[in-house]
């Protein structure tokens, strides 16, 4: 009964950690197992404290309360804090059958009486705690499972907001996606605010990072954006306001966010264009596409404490749409390049999409669809990065 060899690997060999001082008891309990030929892997240690450098290994621990640095049920509190999933059955004297019943009702799985077990009772109730135990453990990572999946729906409805719109004069779409099969949501985020005078502000950005922290920034930033946007704040004023928040709320330091913050006048003639370390929108007229410049583009959110964001005024020709994406989009493979997509061979990409498809057979919807679709078939499946994709298009 020397240290723990590697996990087992024959299906129903149990690892059992006997937890015994006392020579004699420890010699009956490998007599009974070993009476009934039990499958089990037997293993000793005299203390607690080396109990706890072998419990990794074992499947059941049969603990004996009387170690001598341990008093009472001081010994099952510890070794049930472990995060190592064990079974564990408490071994009592005659005298202390109640200390059993309250090893139960704190974790333990069992208990035995010394002296009052045969070997085929002993090696049944170590199978039954190891089985109850699993049995257990999975019922908490459902649980673990459900609970994850509640906070990503949360955290997806702070992320996706329902845009405030109203009026015929202007549809959209989205399109929003988490990298890869990892299923957890990044820091992408947007949206679309339509004021009271008929001022269409949008947003998109991008927390650096993946996870429910990030997540829950991204959630953070557009709450306080659409607030500020209600409030009828200045967009620059927005953005420093944004800044602000980041520094103070960022659950590491350095992290920073890149957004674009488009002001489209009621008139819908022109927009102007707030840049922090984003890609540009691209203005779609027709079967043309523009890349705005990157003259007045700003340093992301977050970076430098003293950073001011200016505008740049587009004029929008009727029957325009605008394009907003994060980074996920152009950062995909193309199968047999080395590069990735980036943004000249995104605009190729539409004007290949738009050419295609008739002027009466286009929408928002269709084309995003179109667009998206194409991306993942030159990368070869679904993308690696967080993508949020906004399309506004006038209608006329």
């Amino acid at each position: 009964m020397a240290g723990l060899p590697a996990p087992r690997t024959a299906v129903n060999r149990i690892n059992v950690l006997l937890v015994e001082d006392d020579e004699g008891d420890a010699v009956l309990v490998e007599a009974l197992l070993d009476e009934v030929e039990a499958d089990v892997a037997l293993h000793r240690a005299r203390t607690l404290r080396e109990a706890e450098g072998l419990l990794s290994r074992a499947d059941c621990v049969l603990l004996d309360l009387g170690l001598p640095d341990t008093t009472g049920l001081d010994g099952l509190t510890r070794l049930l804090a472990n995060p190592a999933p064990v079974a564990i059955i408490v071994l009592t004297g005659l005298n202390d059958e109640h200390q059993g019943t309250q090893a139960v009702a704190q974790g333990a799985e069992d208990y035995l009486v010394k002296g009052q077990v045969d070997g085929v009772g002993l090696a049944r109730s170590i199978r039954y705690a190891v089985g109850r135990k699993g049995v257990e453990e999975t019922q908490r990572q459902l649980r673990d499972q459900q609970l994850l999946a509640a906070e990503k729906t949360r955290l997806e409805r702070g992320l996706l907001p329902s845009p405030i719109m109203h009026g015929e004069d202007i549809g959209w779409e989205v399109s929003y996606r988490p990298g890869g099969s990892r299923m957890q949501l990044g820091g992408d985020f947007y949206d679309v605010v339509r004021t009271a005078d008929g001022t269409l502000q949008l947003l998109i950005g991008d927390v650096c990072g993946h996870g429910p922290d990030e997540a829950a920034l991204g959630v953070l930033l557009r709450i306080a954006w659409r607030a500020l946007v209600l409030a009828d704040q200045e967009p620059s004023r927005v953005l420093r306001t944004l800044h602000q928040i980041l520094e103070h709320e960022r659950h590491q330091p350095g992290l920073f966010t890149t957004a674009c913050m488009v002001t489209i006048s009621p008139d819908r003639r022109w927009a102007r264009v707030y840049l922090a370390g984003h890609p540009e929108p691209m203005l779609l007229v027709g079967d043309q596409v523009v890349e705005l410049p990157r003259d007045r583009a700003g340093l992301p959110l977050g970076v430098l404490p003293d950073s001011t964001w200016s505008g740049l005024d587009v004029p929008l020709p009727p029957g325009w749409s605008l394009l907003l994406y994060t980074d996920g989009l152009v950062e995909g493979r193309v199968l047999g390049d080395t590069e990735r997509l980036g943004s000249e061979r995104l605009i190729d990409l539409i004007g290949e999409i738009t050419g295609a498809r008739p002027e009466w057979a286009r929408t928002p919807k269709t084309l995003l669809n179109d667009l998206i679709s194409r991306v993942k078939e030159l990368n070869g499946g679904e993308l690696d990065d967080d993508m949020a994709v906004l399309l506004i298009s006038e209608r006329v």
